[in-house]
């Protein structure tokens, strides 16, 4: 079969392109809508017997501005807050870091089979940069995932990097930098791929599929988040976020004109009375600030997590926590009229921190594309009573709540990977320690200890008191100059719980084996929340529990050697992305099927960022594909003094 080369594409004009039920590709005129990004060729109707396509893309990424030239006279002129190169952001001026001066970046939305290249420039003053394909697992290209030191040496400012991979994994994903705090300040985009309505099981629940329906949600700062970083870890600045952005925009700072208050505008979603609408929520939020989703007047009919069906569950709100991604679809079936998509932050967002907050606008055609709903919008009205899906910290069987592990996978066939005994089992628990780490405490200058103003302690959050350091050279690439016998884990190491240990922290599994995670969150430090992502396959989600405001891992296995701990073995979900409740347990089960060597980390970025991290490391090095030919290299150089 032959493939079809086409180049990308950008228009400025508002068409908005529609998927319908039967996998035809509409086209309507939405006035008042930002310009559609989504011009690209491989943007099409999906066929059974389709030509899959090579799809090109150039990501140049730079330091940028909201609110910068490109944006006239916005918010006074609302209309300039949508040109092409607009970022107007919260309203506050600040440098962001983009793709094609986008906000989100551009969105790529492919067909199942396509191939995707993708040539990143690094336009960066200085900075290093990487992109990873969040929720694709990279099976027959795992060179192409995108992470440094693991499965490539970072692109370097003034160089292109090619990305090129096949989509062999329908559903919602994004792309995001996986170098430092870029994905906080802006470097992220949708990564979409479709399948023909024959292969999509859920085709008969909406009508619609719309590339402008695609939503992406972050917590954000008036600061750049390497600022925030640095005064958090080193000083005694905060971890809070201070707003929501949904698809780059918000209101948030205050304009005044002719005595009245304008705001940056809001995301806007235009539907049409009568039909149902499919909505695809990606959460690249970088904070410890769990998103609840709700609309008014509307409820939400949840049909995908994570790029995997479920069954069809309708509730009133969402909770989305930073990296999960949720497909749901909307029926259009009110008055024509313009409602309120309201988002709340949680956790470190929420009332007795920062209260962050936003909303977009669902806009009936017909109805005024600058106007606002009515409805007063606050924190304290974001939240709706009734059902919510996959709630902070409940457990199952609580009343109004459906946890992630109560949710029913749409896939019907036998996993290896619900056998009754895995292969291998491991427990992984994690908290906030009162240690000198010698990154920001040094021991009998500024220790721990020595620090008296307690906000300028700094806890070090590690999974199994271990922070992850990777060698200077990327592990897959490089793997043929590994001593592996450095690998750490916390069957290796020792004094780990009393003082700082930071290694290359491996978990090592054969490959096929099936793997069960007994992820613990200890709870004793603070109320906190970790959503942990796993690079290069998908796990399902067998068993969630809250134990108390805290927990040991001793208690935990005590309760799993005497069968205390429920696991859900039929059609439980598959996720890439899941939390676990403050003081609870959260148990995944994936079969390590992928050759190679894949992160597992908490998606808050300030987490990773200091090593809350580990590698898998899947197969033996004979059973890893070997790397592209020319594959840049990178590492130390530190020459041998006493060689001539």
């Amino acid at each position: 079969m032959f493939r079809l080369t086409l180049l990308l594409l950008w228009t400025a004009k508002t068409y908005t392109f529609m998927v319908t039920a039967d996998g035809n590709i509409s086209k309507e005129l939405f006035a008042g809508e930002r310009f559609n990004r989504n011009a690209h060729p491989c943007f099409r109707t999906c066929t059974k017997d389709g030509t899959p396509m090579v799809c090109r893309y150039k990501f140049k990424l730079e330091w940028y501005q909201t609110l910068s030239k490109a944006c006239f006279n916005c918010p006074y002129n609302p209309e300039d807050c949508l040109r092409i190169h607009c970022i107007p952001g919260d309203g506050n001026k600040r440098p962001v870091l983009v793709v094609n001066r986008q906000m989100p970046g551009p969105s790529i939305e492919v067909c199942l089979g396509d191939e995707i290249i993708v040539d990143v420039e690094n336009r960066l003053m200085g900075e290093s940069t990487s992109i990873h394909w969040h929720g694709y697992h990279q099976k027959a290209s795992p060179y192409m995932d995108g992470v440094p030191f693991v499965t490539q040496c970072p692109i370097q400012p003034g160089t292109t990097f090619r990305y090129r991979f096949t989509a062999e994994q329908s559903g919602t994903h994004f792309w995001h930098s996986h170098t430092g705090v870029q994905r906080a300040d802006g470097a992220f985009g949708a990564f979409i791929v479709r399948t023909p309505p024959e292969d999509n099981p859920h085709h008969v629940e909406y009508d619609y599929d719309l590339s402008s329906h695609v939503m992406i949600v972050l917590d954000w700062e008036p600061q750049i988040l390497i600022e925030k970083f640095l005064l958090h870890h080193h000083s005694n600045g905060d971890n809070k976020a201070d707003t929501l952005l949904v698809n780059g925009m918000g209101r948030f700072k205050n304009f005044s004109i002719s005595n009245s208050t304008v705001f940056t505008p809001t995301a806007r979603f235009v539907v049409k009375k009568g039909y149902r609408y499919r909505f695809r929520v990606i959460n690249a939020e970088f904070m410890n600030c769990p998103i609840e989703l709700s609309l008014d007047n509307h409820t939400i009919t949840i049909i995908s997590s994570d790029g995997n069906d479920l069954v069809p569950i309708t509730a009133e709100s969402v909770v989305t926590y930073a990296g999960e991604r949720f497909d749901f679809v909307l029926n259009a079936d009110q008055p024509t009229g313009l409602y309120w998509m309201r988002f709340r932050g949680l956790m470190d967002c929420d009332e007795r921190f920062t209260s962050a907050h936003q909303a977009a606008v669902l806009q009936y055609k017909g109805m005024s594309n600058s106007d606002y709903p009515k409805n007063e919008l606050h924190y304290h009205n974001t939240h709706k009573n009734g059902l919510e899906i996959n709630s902070l910290n409940t457990a199952p069987g609580k009343r109004n709540s459906v946890s992630i592990v109560e949710l029913q996978s749409l896939d019907v066939d036998w996993d290896p990977c619900l056998k009754d005994v895995p292969d291998y089992k491991f427990f992984i628990s994690y908290d906030f320690y009162k240690i000198d780490n010698p990154h920001f405490h040094k021991s009998g200058l500024y220790g721990y200890a020595d620090v008296l103003d307690v906000q300028q302690q700094l806890q070090t959050p590690q999974l199994n008191h271990i922070s992850l350091k990777l060698p200077s050279f990327p592990l897959l690439p490089g793997r043929n100059q590994l001593d592996t016998s450095l690998f750490c884990n916390k069957s290796n190491t020792v004094h780990c719980n009393e003082s700082y240990c930071e290694c290359t922290h491996v978990l090592q599994v054969p490959l096929n084996s099936v793997v069960e995670l007994i992820l613990i969150d200890r709870g004793f430090s603070f109320d906190a929340n970790h959503p942990f992502h796993l690079h290069g396959h998908t796990f399902r989600v067998i068993g969630m529990g809250r134990i108390g405001r805290n927990v040991t891992e001793e208690e935990i296995t005590i309760l799993d050697g005497s069968g205390f701990l429920k696991r859900n073995m039929t059609r439980p979900p598959k996720k890439d992305t899941v939390t676990v409740p403050d003081g609870g347990y959260t148990i995944l089960r994936f079969l390590a099927s992928n050759p190679g060597y894949w992160l597992f980390h908490c998606h808050i970025e300030f987490h990773i960022e200091i090593g809350m991290a580990l590698v898998f490391k899947v197969g033996e090095h004979s059973e890893m594909l070997p790397a592209p030919n020319h594959f840049p290299e990178c590492g130390d150089y530190i020459p041998n003094e006493n060689v001539k």
